[in-house]
């Protein structure tokens, strides 16, 4: 019962509104206070946690995104895709799906890809004759890909609580993503049949070609670059963000000629806002991870699971639906900072491979963006299309769908999630 009224008391507080790592962290101090008599030990947990060496991965990685952002790459990006397949049927659609992969290794948020690819590729998708649900759900499920690509900040959120390497993580989010963002091209082809108004642009040629992904080439070696480092050991996942942040600011400046000083200003202030936001919430994750230890919820939770001998199968099943339900009320951060800490203690016992569940989580976290009623993707696009949202929800169902297929066949396959961090040297 005392369990059931602080997660009943902290997700009510994140409902009104309530900043996450206020809620986070008032909830923790009640439960500290009055099972340990005092908030003493609140200091030294938050120290414990945010003293890792991992966690510079955050304002490096979000410097990345947001000099990128500012070099306004995503243009370049989104006119290659559209050159590529734009001739083919459905093909604005998949130029869109190919567009927001590539961002969503460069950015690593997912409203932000949906909010920069959808400024470009609505108005275009709209031009074409597609339908608006059709163009408001592709541009909205493929911004989703910013969770599942790496970098991801939810993935490093994720991997920081739980202490799992963040450059396996990364690794064993590549195939998921590439495969999620192939289902969703492949519905747009599929869809694009259904709707004979969609008209198709005419093929430029090969020198447009060409010129085309010359343009767009420095914006699409970034993931490569950084992946690619990781996988073959060449640096590690640190190492890695600052070699992205000097990539970054080296093709804003020498490349795209639009990443002065007072660009560069503007990205580390956004990126010290970013960061002291995420180790705001980080802090008062701690305090959480405390909080649930001192009322022995996953003690109790491990006894609950070897009482009623639930298989490593039937629990993930159990859990993947919670944080579906979840997913529908809560921001997707709140959902990793609130679940986890009771969870992970249970995969150890029942040998559940936490990289594999991280991927999971990641898929169930698209989910979230575009599930009604708080769906951050939804509004996102309704906000910058000034579309019906009903629309908007309506585009997106399919791709809900489509995300509940790409999270069962990840769940039956965990090769796909742990094969390229398995060969890249990342555990057994």
């Amino acid at each position: 019962m005392t369990t059931a009224l602080i997660l009943a008391g902290l997700i009510a507080l994140l409902l009104t509104g309530a900043p996450i790592f206020a809620a986070l962290g008032l909830a923790s101090l009640g439960v500290m206070l009055v099972f340990e008599g005092h908030v003493n030990s609140a200091a030294d947990t938050v120290f414990a946690k945010l003293n890792n060496p991992q966690l510079t991965v955050i304002p490096m990685f979000a410097f990345m995104a947001h000099a990128m952002i500012r070099a306004k790459v995503v243009d370049e990006l989104y006119n290659a895709a559209q050159t590529l397949v734009g001739h083919f049927r459905g093909g604005l659609g998949v130029a869109t799906v190919l567009s927001s992969t590539v961002f969503a290794a460069i950015s690593g948020s997912s409203v932000a890809t949906a909010l920069t690819i959808g400024s470009s590729s609505i108005p275009q998708m709209r031009r074409f004759g597609y339908p608006a649900p059709a163009t408001y759900g592709v541009v909205a499920a493929g911004g989703t890909l910013g969770i599942l690509i790496p970098p991801s900040g939810p993935m490093i959120l994720y991997a920081i609580v739980t202490e799992a390497s963040i450059g396996a993580l990364f690794l064993a989010g590549v195939l998921p993503g590439l495969m999620m963002a192939l289902i969703f091209a492949a519905w747009c082809v599929v869809d694009a049949a259904r709707h004979p108004g969609i008209r198709r642009e005419s093929w430029p040629g090969l020198a447009a070609a060409l010129a085309a992904v010359r343009g767009s080439i420095w914006a699409v070696l970034m993931p490569p670059i950084v992946l690619g480092g990781i996988y073959a050991g060449i640096f590690t996942a640190s190492e890695a963000a600052a070699v992205g942040c000097v990539y970054a600011a080296a093709v804003g400046a020498l490349v795209y000629r639009n990443f002065g000083w007072r660009a560069l200003w503007d990205t580390a202030v956004e990126t010290v806002r970013t960061s002291a936001m995420l180790f705001m919430i980080l802090a008062a994750a701690a305090m959480f991870g405390h909080a649930v230890t001192i009322i022995r919820l996953p003690a109790e939770l491990i006894a609950f699971v070897t009482a009623q001998g639930l298989s490593a199968t039937q629990f993930i099943l159990a859990v993947m639906a919670v944080i579906f339900v979840l997913g529908m009320f809560l921001e997707t951060i709140a959902i990793i900072l609130i679940t986890t800490p009771i969870v992970f203690p249970v995969m150890g016992t029942l040998g559940i491979d936490p990289i594999w569940y991280g991927v999971l989580l990641m898929i169930n976290l698209e989910l979230a963006l575009i599930t009604p009623p708080v769906g951050m993707n939804l509004f996102t696009i309704k906000g910058i299309a000034d579309a019906p949202l009903i629309d908007v929800i309506r585009g997106s169902l399919p791709y809900v769908l489509l995300m509940m297929l790409g999270l069962a066949i990840v769940f039956m396959l965990p090769g796909l999630a742990t094969w390229l961090p398995r060969i890249a040297g990342y555990g057994a």
